[in-house]
């Protein structure tokens, strides 16, 4: 017996109908301005391409009975349907055949996330079912038309950005009626919409009314919160420059409060530099929302883990467990609350498959950008477009950073504003008038500078601060340098009875959580009350200079240009009710080249592997700025120093040539002018749509590989199980066959099995695994491994043996060329064999 499943127009009707619940779910102005009558007919439309030879061949193949053979479908290969995007292409030019609009037509080919390559094709050609074909899909727009009662709407402005959300609309929707509740045919589907879209996650929150912002964070605002909290009425572009410490965070989320409570906003992205600081700020977001969500409100108990919204939620296709959306990075923004990294956000501006989705997600909502002083030339620029697109999307977007350049802040926020004050919130509303208001902070600081280039120095001021109790913080620019230093610093600390942690992006989502708790607790606000007889170092990389609430009694930096700097140093006596030892000074030791060394003529040997993490000219011009230098009064002397590094001036000699290395590039690095230009063509339209694994946010970075790390693998044929243990000793029994597993044990089991992936970079990853194992024994089942047309998956499976040594599945080395390992205290680390194990 043939079990029936749900017809092409029934599914058509389902989505179109979630489309219009999740349209009513917004805020009123959100609808009014993005959404106009009849957005709910773009989304039923979607799949009208299922009605095509192909396609039915295609279902008819895949049926375990017998089914009904046409005669006309002789012959056919439904792999054949790659040629044209599949059922996504039909509904494309079917909608152009029909007369639908333009941006209908685009809206429907793309719903699987990429523009299906269907130029020069035409509905009624042969592949297509001819006119026959045709007339039946004809009828089925009509038909679907006729039930919703409604037509084509009618986009007048912000056309770009309101085919953006339409697309993303359509396309969640159809995984929400892709999903469990509208698989049986026989239900009366329209009684379960709206329990699909709440199953979804998408529940309007509810608030508590009327809170202050000492009733939420427990302290009374400073005028420079205050300042920034009056001028946000509305939807529109706001820049909050303020020294690190004073609070940004709690101004922007309380800002974000007034617009979620007056219905002026639908929710909230906060949007970090990394992975790392977007997990830390995690905990601090959510005691916020627990503060302002009504104590019946779902979302409350949505927040207990990062995971947890994937999990209790429920959608189809795309982003099912295996598929490529179902991941909290990229779910998030679905949500009404998120926090995560920029790059997520950055993709809705981009040519990126699923690129509309994120527009959707962010649309309507308070987008917070935090250190946006972090980005290079080629982020930048898509950060620009990003911003542009946010304004017409209707969102609030609070940009926040402690140290941005003159020529920076006018590309942000796209008009001068001539002032040297600082601190300074400039408002753009997209209703009202720019304004600029600066506020005199009183609490201000000298930070002594000492500058040596002997590491053994630093090596033995930081054990004996750490000695007489002082907390220390040392930050290196590359993850293998903090490797390094943490065991120089640990082999010697463990015998004065001095603790030394170790913090950065390269260790699994696990380990870092742990990892993170203890350590930011330690150095936190509350962990520097209660003083220990021996102090504590904690090693790291550029992580802990962002958006972390560590507070050091003295530090320890590798050079690093002069924004990076005045971060770090933003960490030491960060709060006056810390305990310290009383003789404490706050001061900071830099680590640069020797005097002696020719540092302009040879960066690369003089800076080292920091040469290749920042522009060799932008470090010669900080050394310029610091060299020096004998103390830095923060904040008074921020808006001077950055000034003085990256104002614009005539350059001769060795600097002239490092200036146009930086513009025009080199062999080994893209310069600012190439850097731009790819991002214009990742932002370019008109282009081929990117997969997400190629999407550059940040040329730096170019592509994450993820690495599932596991202790053991053991396929079983007969009982057609993987069993799998983790790296914390937990087993997993994991099905072969899709159908064994529940809808919530696949969620649980890829929430499992993404808390042990670390994230790195393509030549730091070990050997590519087959698609078709990691198939056939099961990982797809609950984790995204790529596109089934390449041999290798994306993602990369490992096993870490007992002496913490990568191998691959069947024993072999993880990689040809690097000795790769993981320690829980190290993290991963690579070793290059060719260079006699020196760590890369």
């Amino acid at each position: 017996m043939v079990v029936p499943g749900v017809g092409v127009y029934d599914h058509c009707c389902i989505v179109g109908e979630v489309a219009k619940e999740l349209v009513k779910r917004l805020p009123a102005n959100i609808r009014a301005h993005l959404f106009p009558d009849g957005s709910e007919l773009v989304a039923a439309v979607h799949d009208i391409g299922k009605v095509s030879p192909y396609f039915y061949e295609k279902i008819r193949q895949n049926c375990t009975q017998p089914v009904v053979d046409l005669p006309v479908l002789k012959d056919i290969n439904p792999d054949l349907e790659s040629n044209w995007g599949g059922h996504a292409g039909v509904s494309q030019v079917a909608l152009r055949e029909i007369g639908a609009p333009e941006y209908v037509q685009r809206i429907a080919g793309k719903h699987h996330g990429s523009v299906p390559p269907v130029n020069g094709k035409r509905a009624t050609d042969q592949v297509f079912g001819g006119k026959p074909w045709q007339e039946e899909r004809g009828k089925l727009v009509t038909a679907i038309k006729n039930y919703f009662n409604s037509n084509w709407p009618v986009l007048k402005d912000d056309h770009f950005a309101r085919t953006q959300v339409l697309a993303g609309l359509t396309t969640v929707a159809d995984w929400i009626g892709s999903g469990d509740f509208f698989s049986d045919p026989l239900d009366d589907w329209p009684l379960k919409i709206k329990e699909a879209v709440d199953s979804a996650g998408f529940i309007p929150p509810v608030y508590k009314k009327g809170l202050s912002f000492s009733d939420i964070f427990h302290f009374s605002p400073w005028e420079i919160q205050k300042t920034l909290i009056d001028k946000i009425q509305g939807p529109g572009v706001y820049l909050l420059e303020a020294p690190m410490g004073i609070g940004k965070t709690e101004a922007a989320l309380y800002s974000a409060y007034k617009m979620l409570t007056r219905g002026l906003a639908s929710g909230i992205y906060f949007a970090l530099p990394t992975q790392l600081t977007s997990n830390k700020i995690y905990s601090r977001f959510q005691e916020f929302l627990c503060n302002v969500l009504a104590d019946d409100d779902r979302h409350r108990s949505l927040l207990l883990h990062s995971n947890a919204w994937l999990v209790d939620t429920e959608m189809g296709e795309d982003a099912a467990p295996g598929g490529s959306w179902f991941n909290s990075s990229k779910r998030g923004l679905l949500a009404p609350f998120a926090v995560g990294t920029l790059d997520q956000a950055l993709m809705a501006a981009m040519r990126v498959k699923h690129g509309f989705v994120r527009a959707f997600g962010l649309a309507g909502k308070v987008v917070i950008l935090d250190e946006v002083h972090t980005y290079d030339h080629y982020t930048g620029t898509i950060l620009d477009a990003l911003i542009d697109l946010l304004v017409h999307l209707r969102c609030t977007v609070i940009i926040l950073t402690a140290t941005l350049s003159y020529t920076r802040r006018k590309e942000l926020i796209k008009t001068s504003i001539n002032t040297d004050d600082y601190p300074l919130v400039t408002s753009l509303p997209l209703e009202g008038r720019i304004s600029a208001s600066s506020v005199k902070v009183t609490n201000e600081k000298r930070v002594r500078i000492n500058l040596v280039s002997d590491k053994l120095h630093a090596t033995e001021e930081a054990l004996r601060r750490a000695a007489r109790g002082e907390h220390v913080l040392w930050i290196e620019n590359t993850v293998n340098d903090a490797q390094d230093t943490y065991l120089d610093l640990a082999s010697r600390a463990a015998g004065m009875g001095v603790e030394c942690g170790l913090l950065h992006s390269r260790y699994t989502a696990e380990d870092r959580q742990i990892k993170e708790d203890r350590w930011v607790e330690l150095f936190g606000k509350d962990g520097r009350t209660r003083q220990v007889s021996s102090g504590r170092i904690l090693v790291g990389t550029q992580v802990l200079e962002q958006s972390l609430d560590i507070d050091a009694d003295f530090l320890v930096s590798r050079f690093a240009p002069s924004d990076m700097l005045l971060q770090r140093l933003g960490r030491l006596w960060r709060h006056e009710s810390s305990v310290r030892p009383a003789e404490a000074a706050c001061e900071a030791c830099l680590l640069v080249p020797a005097e002696d060394s020719d540092i302009c003529k040879k960066p690369y040997q003089a800076f080292g592997k920091s040469a290749a993490v920042y522009s060799p000219y932008v470090l010669c011009r900080s050394l310029e700025v610091w060299r020096d230098r004998t103390s830095v009064g923060l904040p008074q002397d921020i808006r001077k120093i950055i000034e003085e590094t990256y104002r614009e001036r005539s350059d001769e000699g060795d600097m002239a040539r490092l200036y146009q290395e930086m513009v025009d590039g080199t062999r080994y690095r893209k310069g600012v002018r190439a850097l731009r230009n790819l991002a214009l063509l990742a932002l370019d339209s008109d282009g081929k749509t990117l997969p997400e694994s190629k999407a550059q946010t940040r040329y730096s970075e170019i592509e994450s590989i993820e690495v599932l790390l596991l202790k053991q693998v053991v396929h079983d044929k007969a009982g057609k199980t993987t069993h799998l243990v983790l790296l914390n000793g937990d087993s997993i029994d994991l099905p072969c066959n899709s159908g064994r597993l529940s809808s919530r044990r696949r969620k649980l089991l890829a929430a499992k099995l993404m808390s042990q992936i670390v994230n790195v970079t393509p030549k730091h990853a070990p050997n590519p695994v087959s698609y078709d194992n990691l198939k056939k024994w099961g990982f797809g089942n609950c984790l995204y491994l790529g596109s089934p047309k390449e041999d290798d998956a994306l993602l990369r499976v490992v096993l870490v043996n007992d002496s913490r040594a990568l191998v691959g599945l069947d024993g072999s080395p993880a990689s040809e060329k690097l000795d790769l390992s993981y320690h829980r205290d190290l993290g991963y680390r690579v070793k290059d064999k060719e260079s006699n194990g020196e760590s890369i």
